[in-house]
């Protein structure tokens, strides 16, 4: 085998694991969004989250980590449409950001 085809391989299993890892983030955030959502009396809406940014940072402990942001749409009346933001440092929930709401009782 050549280095060619020796770096190929190496590029198409980086972007295999890329791409799985992805999928595992996002429905990561999905869930964690809607558990949000359902423990402040509020509606995830459209039952999905989008991936707005991605950055290589350091963690705590120093190790270079994917921080990935997404979005996401919630409603206190089910007539509002408010966004939400759900940041993840590699594995874990580093923040969750709610747009101002009503809150009823």
């Amino acid at each position: 085998m050549d280095i060619a085809s020796l770096l190929f391989l190496l590029l198409l299993a980086a972007l295999g694991w890329f791409w799985f890892d992805s999928m595992r983030a996002h429905e990561t955030a999905r869930s964690f969004g809607k558990r949000v959502c359902h423990d402040t009396n509020l509606q995830f809406l459209d039952d999905t989250v989008a991936n707005i940014a991605l950055a290589l940072v350091r963690d705590k402990s120093g190790r270079r980590v994917l921080r990935r942001t997404y979005r996401f749409e919630f409603s206190e009346t089910g007539n509002t449409r408010l966004e939400g933001q759900l940041i993840l440092l590699g594995d874990n929930v580093e923040s969750v950001t709610l747009e101002p709401y009503q809150m009823l009782h």
